[in-house]
């Protein structure tokens, strides 16, 4: 017999229970309905292995998980609550709220990151020059980095363009490439001589290498202040020209250039190794010289002083004795004459007038002897 057929019983063939209410069609309880409820959702969550401890077990995981973060030791932590900047997290382990309550973004903040470039542009002096520069830099902070610039590596990218066209455009296409090598440090003096002149200049070293350190470094100095300027959160570390030359169009131009500069600097550095080998023989030469003068001086001096000595040597003993003086005077003036020229001894007792031919002076030697007899043989003139 179907639940339905009418019958007696009804009631209780009703899996509801309509029939089953008591007359007076009178509402259950509350105490029936709980216990109602229980009996329905019973075998859902009151057993040991039902769906609602499941649930509920995936949960709290699901919230332990979330509360939780390790941000390694090249990382910084920025903890966002409901996408607002909270607090900055340091390497470790942390608690947070669970999500979408908090989030972490970690940002690398010990890599460092390169951006390349390249750009073609004029000099001061109207020439064109391709630069081609590689920028270092890593983020100095975290916070900055993610709130204050949408794309904070393409703003370091255009502001490292714009720092190395301020810089590169400033100077002239010789600063860039070579350096001049106009100003040169004089050579130290030659030890040989103390009163020498100041030598010529002589040819320095080309400070190219310096002058690019110059302008990497200007560079440098302008990206960063750029960077603060717009708050960006990065530092940077380096930045270098990789290479720096004319374009292709115009290379072999630049070529003839540097290399009649280079001929140039050749004749310069011939010129001042020959300077160096002459002045400081010429300078040699001047202080001998100076040196000789000054030896003749101090002789002359000298022997001026002893004449006058001797002269009031003699004035004294003159005074004393005048006619011994005089006499003694004589006899060594007359000694020191006669011992430079030859002498003729006449032996006639002054009786014979001697000749002497003018050739017979000069063919006798000091202290010879010219008889008498032999002398009047010869012809007078």
């Amino acid at each position: 017999m179907a639940w339905n057929e009418p019958g007696k019983n009804d009631g209780q063939r009703d899996p509801w229970g309509k029939n089953n209410r008591p007359s007076g069609n009178t509402p259950p309880g509350l105490d029936q309905l709980l216990k109602r409820l229980r009996q329905r959702f019973g075998k859902l969550g009151g057993g040991p292995g039902g769906v609602f401890t499941i649930v509920l077990a995936v949960l709290l995981a699901w919230l332990l998980v979330s509360s939780a973060t390790v941000i390694n030791t090249s990382q910084t932590g920025v903890v966002l609550r409901f996408g607002k900047y909270s607090r900055t997290l340091t390497p470790g382990f942390h608690f947070k709220l669970p999500a979408p309550i908090e989030t972490v973004a970690k940002v690398e903040t010990t890599r460092i990151r390169a951006q390349v470039g390249q750009v073609r542009m004029l000099t001061s002096d109207e020439n064109i020059i391709s630069v081609a520069y590689n920028v270092q830099y890593q983020v100095s902070d975290p916070r900055q980095y993610l709130f204050s610039t949408n794309d904070p590596d393409d703003t370091l990218a255009q502001a490292a363009e714009a720092a190395v066209r301020s810089v590169v455009g400033a100077h002239s296409m010789d600063q860039i490439l070579t350096s001049p090598g106009d100003d040169v440090e004089p050579a130290p003096a030659p030890a040989s001589s103390a009163a020498a002149p100041a030598p010529a200049k002589v040819a320095a070293a080309p400070a190219g290498k310096d002058d690019r350190v110059t302008l990497q470094q200007q560079t440098l100095d302008a990206l960063q202040h750029t960077l603060d300027s717009y708050h960006t959160g990065l530092q940077v570390t380096d930045v270098s020209f990789q290479n720096v030359a004319p374009p292709d169009e115009v290379k072999a131009a630049f070529d003839d250039v540097n290399a009649a500069r280079e001929d140039k600097q050749s004749a310069v550095n011939k010129a001042h190794a020959y300077a160096n080998q002459v002045i400081p023989q010429a300078t040699g030469e001047a202080a001998r010289i100076v040196a000789q003068a000054e030896g003749d001086k101090a002789e002359r001096i000298a022997r001026a002083t002893g004449d006058a000595e001797r002269f009031n040597l003699l004035l004294k003993e003159y005074k004393a004795a005048p006619a011994v003086t005089r006499q003694r005077l004589w006899l060594e003036t007359m000694e020191d004459v006669m011992a430079r020229n030859p002498k003729v001894v006449d032996g006639s007792g002054g009786r014979n007038i001697i000749n002497l031919p003018a050739g017979l002076g000069s063919k006798l030697s000091p202290g010879a002897t010219v008889s008498a007899d032999a002398a009047s043989q010869e012809k007078q003139p």
